[in-house]
Protein backbone atom coordinates (compact mmCIF):
# COMPACT_ATOMS: atom_id res chain seq x y z
CA UNK A 1 0.00 0.00 0.00
CA UNK A 2 0.97 3.88 -0.90
CA UNK A 3 -0.32 6.96 -0.01
CA UNK A 4 -0.22 8.09 -4.03
CA UNK A 5 -3.77 8.44 -5.12
CA UNK A 6 -6.21 10.31 -7.52
CA UNK A 7 -8.90 12.87 -4.96
CA UNK A 8 -11.18 14.52 -7.50
CA UNK A 9 -9.63 13.21 -10.41
CA UNK A 10 -6.36 14.54 -9.62
CA UNK A 11 -3.56 12.40 -8.19
CA UNK A 12 -2.09 13.19 -4.53
CA UNK A 13 0.62 12.61 -2.36
CA UNK A 14 -0.76 12.34 0.69
CA UNK A 15 -2.82 15.33 0.59
CA UNK A 16 -0.78 17.28 -1.28
CA UNK A 17 -1.76 17.42 -4.95
CA UNK A 18 0.92 16.60 -7.31
CA UNK A 19 0.33 19.66 -9.73
CA UNK A 20 1.02 21.96 -6.62
CA UNK A 21 4.61 20.11 -6.46
CA UNK A 22 5.52 20.52 -9.96
CA UNK A 23 4.05 24.21 -10.05
CA UNK A 24 6.71 24.97 -6.99
CA UNK A 25 9.74 23.00 -7.53
CA UNK A 26 9.52 22.26 -11.37
CA UNK A 27 10.17 19.14 -13.18
CA UNK A 28 11.20 16.46 -12.95
CA UNK A 29 11.11 15.85 -9.44
CA UNK A 30 11.45 13.00 -6.88
CA UNK A 31 8.16 12.88 -4.59
CA UNK A 32 8.22 10.74 -1.52
CA UNK A 33 5.50 10.12 0.84
CA UNK A 34 6.26 9.57 5.20
CA UNK A 35 3.56 8.07 5.29
CA UNK A 36 4.55 5.22 3.02
CA UNK A 37 8.09 4.83 4.57
CA UNK A 38 6.68 4.83 8.30
CA UNK A 39 4.26 2.33 6.87
CA UNK A 40 6.27 -0.44 4.95
CA UNK A 41 9.06 0.18 8.00
CA UNK A 42 6.39 -0.95 10.97
CA UNK A 43 5.18 -3.53 8.19
CA UNK A 44 8.44 -5.21 7.82
CA UNK A 45 9.21 -4.83 11.55
CA UNK A 46 6.06 -6.59 12.77
CA UNK A 47 6.47 -9.28 10.34
CA UNK A 48 10.10 -10.16 12.26
CA UNK A 49 8.24 -10.18 15.67
CA UNK A 50 8.69 -14.11 15.88
CA UNK A 51 12.62 -12.66 15.86
CA UNK A 52 13.33 -12.22 19.46
CA UNK A 53 17.01 -10.41 19.08
CA UNK A 54 17.51 -8.28 16.01
CA UNK A 55 18.54 -5.34 14.10
CA UNK A 56 17.29 -3.78 11.27
CA UNK A 57 19.72 -1.98 8.79
CA UNK A 58 17.93 0.28 5.95
CA UNK A 59 20.02 -0.54 3.05
CA UNK A 60 21.09 3.02 2.39
CA UNK A 61 21.97 2.64 -1.24
CA UNK A 62 18.35 2.28 -1.86
CA UNK A 63 17.53 5.84 -0.97
CA UNK A 64 20.01 7.86 0.86
CA UNK A 65 18.20 10.87 0.71
CA UNK A 66 18.95 12.28 4.75
CA UNK A 67 14.84 13.19 5.09
CA UNK A 68 14.36 9.24 4.20
CA UNK A 69 17.11 8.20 6.45
CA UNK A 70 15.57 10.39 9.10
CA UNK A 71 12.19 9.15 9.12
CA UNK A 72 13.40 5.51 9.03
CA UNK A 73 15.85 6.33 12.37
CA UNK A 74 12.69 7.42 13.94
CA UNK A 75 11.38 4.49 13.04
CA UNK A 76 14.17 2.64 15.13
CA UNK A 77 16.12 1.41 11.72
CA UNK A 78 19.87 1.45 11.69
CA UNK A 79 21.99 0.91 7.99
CA UNK A 80 23.55 -0.89 5.83
CA UNK A 81 26.28 1.04 4.30
CA UNK A 82 28.56 0.28 1.29
CA UNK A 83 30.76 3.34 1.69
CA UNK A 84 32.34 5.47 4.19
CA UNK A 85 29.72 8.16 2.36
CA UNK A 86 26.91 6.34 3.16
CA UNK A 87 28.18 5.44 6.45
CA UNK A 88 28.27 9.49 7.16
CA UNK A 89 25.28 10.30 5.46
CA UNK A 90 23.17 7.66 8.57
CA UNK A 91 25.50 9.16 11.47
CA UNK A 92 24.13 12.44 9.86
CA UNK A 93 20.40 11.29 9.96
CA UNK A 94 20.95 10.27 13.69
CA UNK A 95 21.63 6.88 13.84
CA UNK A 96 23.52 5.15 16.09
CA UNK A 97 27.04 4.01 15.26
CA UNK A 98 26.61 0.71 16.71
CA UNK A 99 23.57 0.13 14.71
CA UNK A 100 25.49 0.63 11.19
CA UNK A 101 26.81 -2.34 9.27
CA UNK A 102 29.56 -1.89 6.75
CA UNK A 103 29.24 -3.98 3.91
CA UNK A 104 30.83 -3.75 0.42
CA UNK A 105 33.18 -6.02 -2.04
CA UNK A 106 35.93 -2.80 -1.82
CA UNK A 107 36.30 -0.72 1.01
CA UNK A 108 39.20 1.18 0.73
CA UNK A 109 42.06 0.98 3.81
CA UNK A 110 41.04 4.65 4.34
CA UNK A 111 37.52 3.37 4.65
CA UNK A 112 38.03 0.27 6.94
CA UNK A 113 40.47 3.08 9.08
CA UNK A 114 37.53 5.88 8.66
CA UNK A 115 34.83 3.30 9.99
CA UNK A 116 36.86 2.34 12.78
CA UNK A 117 37.44 5.84 13.71
CA UNK A 118 33.69 6.44 13.89
CA UNK A 119 32.99 3.35 16.03
CA UNK A 120 30.81 1.51 13.29
CA UNK A 121 29.03 -1.43 14.69
CA UNK A 122 29.92 -4.57 12.18
CA UNK A 123 32.53 -5.22 9.08
CA UNK A 124 30.85 -7.28 6.87
CA UNK A 125 34.10 -8.94 5.14
CA UNK A 126 33.88 -9.64 1.85
CA UNK A 127 36.85 -11.57 1.17
CA UNK A 128 39.96 -13.13 3.31
CA UNK A 129 42.29 -10.37 1.59
CA UNK A 130 39.60 -7.56 3.24
CA UNK A 131 39.66 -9.39 6.90
CA UNK A 132 44.17 -9.68 6.60
CA UNK A 133 43.86 -5.72 5.84
CA UNK A 134 41.33 -4.70 8.40
CA UNK A 135 43.19 -6.71 11.21
CA UNK A 136 46.31 -4.96 10.19
CA UNK A 137 44.53 -1.87 9.86
CA UNK A 138 42.69 -2.09 13.52
CA UNK A 139 45.55 -3.73 15.47
CA UNK A 140 47.64 -0.32 14.38
CA UNK A 141 45.30 1.60 15.68
CA UNK A 142 44.77 -0.48 19.05
CA UNK A 143 41.30 -1.29 18.14
CA UNK A 144 39.31 -4.66 17.59
CA UNK A 145 36.95 -4.76 15.10
CA UNK A 146 33.60 -6.74 14.84
CA UNK A 147 33.21 -8.73 12.13
CA UNK A 148 31.16 -11.03 9.74
CA UNK A 149 32.46 -12.99 6.88
CA UNK A 150 30.13 -12.60 4.34
CA UNK A 151 29.75 -16.59 2.68
CA UNK A 152 28.45 -16.73 -1.57
CA UNK A 153 25.98 -19.56 -0.97
CA UNK A 154 25.95 -20.09 -4.47
CA UNK A 155 22.09 -19.89 -4.62
CA UNK A 156 20.56 -18.62 -8.02
CA UNK A 157 18.05 -15.85 -6.53
CA UNK A 158 16.09 -15.99 -9.61
CA UNK A 159 16.44 -12.39 -10.13
CA UNK A 160 18.17 -10.17 -12.85
CA UNK A 161 21.99 -11.01 -13.12
CA UNK A 162 22.78 -7.88 -12.74
CA UNK A 163 21.56 -7.30 -9.12
CA UNK A 164 21.56 -11.21 -8.31
CA UNK A 165 24.85 -11.58 -5.69
CA UNK A 166 24.70 -15.05 -4.35
CA UNK A 167 26.04 -17.08 -7.58
CA UNK A 168 29.42 -19.13 -7.60
CA UNK A 169 30.67 -16.55 -10.09
CA UNK A 170 29.23 -13.04 -8.60
CA UNK A 171 32.20 -11.14 -6.81
CA UNK A 172 30.32 -10.99 -3.44
CA UNK A 173 31.49 -12.61 -0.68
CA UNK A 174 33.89 -15.99 -0.07
CA UNK A 175 32.90 -19.30 -1.51
CA UNK A 176 30.39 -21.27 1.19
CA UNK A 177 32.80 -24.26 0.87
CA UNK A 178 36.05 -22.50 2.02
CA UNK A 179 34.68 -20.41 4.32
CA UNK A 180 35.16 -22.54 7.58
CA UNK A 181 38.82 -22.26 6.68
CA UNK A 182 38.89 -18.40 6.02
CA UNK A 183 37.24 -17.67 9.20
CA UNK A 184 39.41 -19.78 11.38
CA UNK A 185 42.45 -18.08 10.02
CA UNK A 186 40.65 -14.60 10.45
CA UNK A 187 39.69 -15.68 13.99
CA UNK A 188 42.99 -15.92 14.52
CA UNK A 189 44.02 -12.55 13.79
CA UNK A 190 44.24 -9.61 16.35
CA UNK A 191 42.76 -6.60 15.52
CA UNK A 192 39.45 -8.86 14.37
CA UNK A 193 36.67 -9.99 16.36
CA UNK A 194 35.20 -13.07 13.98
CA UNK A 195 31.62 -13.03 16.01
CA UNK A 196 29.23 -14.15 12.61
CA UNK A 197 28.69 -15.12 8.93
CA UNK A 198 26.26 -12.71 6.43
CA UNK A 199 24.92 -13.45 3.56
CA UNK A 200 22.99 -11.54 0.39
CA UNK A 201 21.95 -13.50 -2.61
CA UNK A 202 20.42 -10.49 -4.59
CA UNK A 203 17.78 -8.00 -4.74
CA UNK A 204 14.12 -7.45 -6.31
CA UNK A 205 13.18 -11.65 -5.11
CA UNK A 206 9.50 -12.62 -5.95
CA UNK A 207 10.16 -16.23 -4.28
CA UNK A 208 11.45 -16.48 -1.02
CA UNK A 209 12.40 -20.32 -1.29
CA UNK A 210 16.25 -18.90 -2.59
CA UNK A 211 16.63 -17.00 0.46
CA UNK A 212 15.20 -20.70 2.53
CA UNK A 213 17.88 -22.51 0.76
CA UNK A 214 20.41 -19.75 1.21
CA UNK A 215 19.55 -19.18 4.97
CA UNK A 216 19.62 -23.41 5.50
CA UNK A 217 23.14 -23.62 3.91
CA UNK A 218 24.00 -20.80 6.30
CA UNK A 219 22.35 -22.53 9.16
CA UNK A 220 24.63 -25.53 8.75
CA UNK A 221 27.59 -23.28 8.58
CA UNK A 222 26.92 -22.32 12.20
CA UNK A 223 27.03 -25.31 13.58
CA UNK A 224 29.94 -26.37 11.56
CA UNK A 225 31.69 -23.21 12.93
CA UNK A 226 30.37 -23.35 16.48
CA UNK A 227 31.58 -27.32 16.36
CA UNK A 228 35.29 -25.87 15.59
CA UNK A 229 35.01 -24.00 18.60
CA UNK A 230 34.38 -20.57 17.54
CA UNK A 231 31.41 -18.59 19.25
CA UNK A 232 29.43 -16.69 16.41
CA UNK A 233 26.87 -14.48 17.70
CA UNK A 234 25.50 -13.01 14.90
CA UNK A 235 23.95 -13.42 11.22
CA UNK A 236 23.13 -10.97 8.88
CA UNK A 237 20.85 -12.54 6.47
CA UNK A 238 20.97 -8.97 4.39
CA UNK A 239 17.71 -8.07 2.24
CA UNK A 240 16.38 -8.96 -1.21
CA UNK A 241 12.73 -8.81 -0.64
CA UNK A 242 11.24 -7.48 -4.09
CA UNK A 243 8.34 -5.18 -4.32
CA UNK A 244 5.47 -4.89 -6.93
CA UNK A 245 6.48 -2.60 -10.28
CA UNK A 246 3.06 -3.83 -12.40
CA UNK A 247 -0.50 -2.99 -10.77
CA UNK A 248 -0.97 -6.85 -11.37
CA UNK A 249 1.99 -7.95 -9.53
CA UNK A 250 1.74 -10.32 -6.57
CA UNK A 251 5.02 -11.13 -4.30
CA UNK A 252 5.33 -12.34 -0.99
CA UNK A 253 4.17 -10.28 1.77
CA UNK A 254 7.02 -9.57 4.39
CA UNK A 255 4.59 -11.99 6.71
CA UNK A 256 5.75 -14.72 4.77
CA UNK A 257 9.67 -13.71 4.75
CA UNK A 258 9.28 -13.49 8.44
CA UNK A 259 7.46 -16.80 9.63
CA UNK A 260 10.02 -18.47 7.27
CA UNK A 261 12.84 -16.64 9.23
CA UNK A 262 11.86 -17.17 12.43
CA UNK A 263 11.56 -21.31 11.46
CA UNK A 264 14.40 -21.49 9.91
CA UNK A 265 16.55 -19.82 12.65
CA UNK A 266 14.68 -20.49 15.82
CA UNK A 267 17.85 -23.09 17.19
CA UNK A 268 20.43 -20.34 15.93
CA UNK A 269 20.48 -18.50 19.73
CA UNK A 270 22.47 -15.25 17.46
CA UNK A 271 21.48 -11.58 16.60
CA UNK A 272 19.57 -11.24 13.34
CA UNK A 273 20.79 -8.74 11.01
CA UNK A 274 18.37 -7.40 8.05
CA UNK A 275 19.32 -5.50 5.25
CA UNK A 276 15.88 -4.35 3.75
CA UNK A 277 15.72 -1.54 1.40
CA UNK A 278 13.56 -1.49 -2.17
CA UNK A 279 10.84 -3.23 0.32
CA UNK A 280 10.77 0.26 2.48
CA UNK A 281 11.52 2.83 -0.11
CA UNK A 282 10.27 1.53 -3.73
CA UNK A 283 6.46 2.52 -3.24
CA UNK A 284 7.24 5.37 -1.27
CA UNK A 285 8.05 7.47 -3.78
CA UNK A 286 7.01 8.83 -7.69
CA UNK A 287 8.65 10.77 -10.41
CA UNK A 288 7.11 13.21 -11.26
CA UNK A 289 7.42 14.41 -14.65
CA UNK A 290 5.92 16.88 -17.23
CA UNK A 291 5.21 15.63 -21.05
CA UNK A 292 7.34 18.11 -23.55
CA UNK A 293 5.61 16.82 -26.39
CA UNK A 294 3.60 14.06 -28.71
CA UNK A 295 5.56 13.17 -31.42
CA UNK A 296 3.71 10.83 -34.41
CA UNK A 297 5.84 7.47 -34.70
CA UNK A 298 6.10 4.65 -37.18
CA UNK A 299 3.74 2.49 -35.09
CA UNK A 300 2.87 4.46 -32.23
CA UNK A 301 3.60 7.54 -31.16
CA UNK A 302 6.20 8.64 -28.87
CA UNK A 303 5.32 10.59 -25.62
CA UNK A 304 8.15 12.62 -24.24
CA UNK A 305 8.64 13.50 -21.17
CA UNK A 306 10.93 15.41 -19.33
CA UNK A 307 12.35 12.72 -17.03
CA UNK A 308 15.15 10.95 -18.43
CA UNK A 309 17.44 7.96 -18.27
CA UNK A 310 19.83 10.27 -16.42
CA UNK A 311 17.23 10.70 -13.79
CA UNK A 312 16.07 7.45 -13.64
CA UNK A 313 18.29 4.95 -14.80
CA UNK A 314 16.77 1.16 -13.97
CA UNK A 315 15.02 1.05 -17.48
CA UNK A 316 17.61 1.93 -18.93
CA UNK A 317 19.76 -0.13 -16.85
CA UNK A 318 17.58 -3.17 -16.21
CA UNK A 319 15.26 -3.00 -18.96
CA UNK A 320 13.08 -2.49 -15.56
CA UNK A 321 9.38 -1.23 -15.41
CA UNK A 322 8.00 1.28 -13.99
CA UNK A 323 4.19 1.83 -14.11
CA UNK A 324 3.45 5.34 -15.93
CA UNK A 325 -0.57 7.05 -15.60
CA UNK A 326 -1.79 10.80 -16.14
CA UNK A 327 -1.62 12.62 -12.92
CA UNK A 328 -5.24 14.18 -14.06
CA UNK A 329 -6.13 11.34 -15.94
CA UNK A 330 -9.14 11.22 -18.63
CA UNK A 331 -11.40 8.44 -19.77
CA UNK A 332 -9.49 7.60 -22.76
CA UNK A 333 -6.21 5.77 -23.27
CA UNK A 334 -3.43 5.54 -26.07
CA UNK A 335 -0.69 3.25 -26.95
CA UNK A 336 2.88 5.00 -27.15
CA UNK A 337 6.37 4.77 -26.84
CA UNK A 338 7.48 6.78 -23.65
CA UNK A 339 10.98 8.01 -23.97
CA UNK A 340 13.08 10.85 -22.68
CA UNK A 341 15.11 13.78 -24.29
CA UNK A 342 18.62 12.17 -23.99
CA UNK A 343 20.06 11.88 -26.93
CA UNK A 344 20.63 7.70 -26.41
CA UNK A 345 18.38 4.90 -27.94
CA UNK A 346 17.90 4.10 -24.71
CA UNK A 347 16.20 6.71 -22.71
CA UNK A 348 13.23 4.86 -23.43
CA UNK A 349 10.97 3.94 -20.41
CA UNK A 350 8.64 1.49 -22.46
CA UNK A 351 7.89 0.65 -26.08
CA UNK A 352 4.30 -0.36 -27.03
CA UNK A 353 2.58 0.78 -23.89
CA UNK A 354 -1.05 1.63 -22.74
CA UNK A 355 -1.38 4.31 -20.61
CA UNK A 356 -3.62 7.29 -19.98
CA UNK A 357 -3.94 9.94 -23.28
CA UNK A 358 -1.58 12.83 -22.51
CA UNK A 359 -0.91 15.78 -24.44
CA UNK A 360 1.97 18.02 -23.90
CA UNK A 361 2.55 20.38 -21.15
CA UNK A 362 0.36 17.92 -19.09
CA UNK A 363 2.04 15.81 -15.76
CA UNK A 364 2.41 11.99 -15.35
CA UNK A 365 4.43 10.11 -13.01
CA UNK A 366 6.55 6.81 -12.83
CA UNK A 367 5.15 4.59 -10.18
CA UNK A 368 7.62 2.48 -7.27
CA UNK A 369 10.75 4.98 -8.17
CA UNK A 370 11.47 5.39 -4.01
CA UNK A 371 14.02 2.83 -4.52
CA UNK A 372 17.42 3.27 -6.94
CA UNK A 373 15.72 6.22 -8.30
CA UNK A 374 17.37 9.54 -7.35
CA UNK A 375 20.05 7.57 -5.94
CA UNK A 376 21.39 6.27 -9.62
CA UNK A 377 21.49 9.55 -11.26
CA UNK A 378 23.43 11.24 -13.26
CA UNK A 379 24.41 14.70 -15.36
CA UNK A 380 24.69 13.22 -18.49
CA UNK A 381 23.60 15.07 -21.32
CA UNK A 382 24.22 18.22 -18.90
CA UNK A 383 20.91 17.92 -17.60
CA UNK A 384 21.78 18.58 -13.89
CA UNK A 385 20.33 16.32 -10.87
CA UNK A 386 16.82 16.19 -10.32
CA UNK A 387 14.97 17.74 -6.83
CA UNK A 388 13.47 15.48 -4.10
CA UNK A 389 10.65 16.23 -1.86
CA UNK A 390 9.23 14.89 0.74
CA UNK A 391 5.52 14.72 1.64
CA UNK A 392 4.04 15.05 5.30
CA UNK A 393 -0.02 15.22 5.07
CA UNK A 394 -1.39 18.04 3.50
CA UNK A 395 2.24 20.02 3.42
CA UNK A 396 5.56 19.28 2.04
CA UNK A 397 9.34 20.21 1.91
CA UNK A 398 12.04 19.96 -0.63
CA UNK A 399 14.81 17.48 0.93
CA UNK A 400 17.05 17.99 -2.23
CA UNK A 401 17.61 20.68 -4.28
CA UNK A 402 17.92 20.36 -7.80
CA UNK A 403 21.13 20.98 -8.93
CA UNK A 404 21.18 22.52 -12.74
CA UNK A 405 24.03 22.10 -15.28
CA UNK A 406 25.78 25.71 -14.47
CA UNK A 407 26.66 24.45 -11.06
CA UNK A 408 28.57 21.42 -11.92
CA UNK A 409 30.13 23.27 -14.23
CA UNK A 410 31.14 25.90 -12.20
CA UNK A 411 33.10 22.60 -10.46
CA UNK A 412 34.82 22.33 -13.27
CA UNK A 413 38.32 24.25 -14.64
CA UNK A 414 40.42 24.87 -17.76
CA UNK A 415 44.06 24.37 -17.09
CA UNK A 416 46.17 27.55 -17.72
CA UNK A 417 47.90 26.44 -20.27
CA UNK A 418 44.88 25.84 -22.00
CA UNK A 419 43.54 29.44 -21.63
Amino acid sequence: MDHFALKDGVMHAEDVPLPRIADEVGTPVYVYSRATLERHARVFREALDGVPDKLIAFAVKANPNLAVLKVLQRQGYGADCVSIGEVRRALAAGMAPEMIVFSGVGKTRAELSNGLKLGIGQFNIESEEEGVELAEVAESMGMTADCALRINPDVDAGTHDKISTGKADNKFGVPIDQAGQIFGKLAHSPGVNMRGVAVHIGSQLADIAPLERAFEKLGELVTSLRGAGHNITHVDLGGGLGVPYRKDEELPPPADYGAMVARVTKDWGVKLIFEPGRVIAGNAGVLLTRVVRVKRGLNNPFVIVDAAMNDLARPALYGAYHHFEAVEPGNAQMTANIVGPICETGDTFAMGRTCDELASGELAVFRTAGAYGATMASSYNSRGFVAEVLVDGDKFAVVADRIDAGAIMDAERVPDWLA
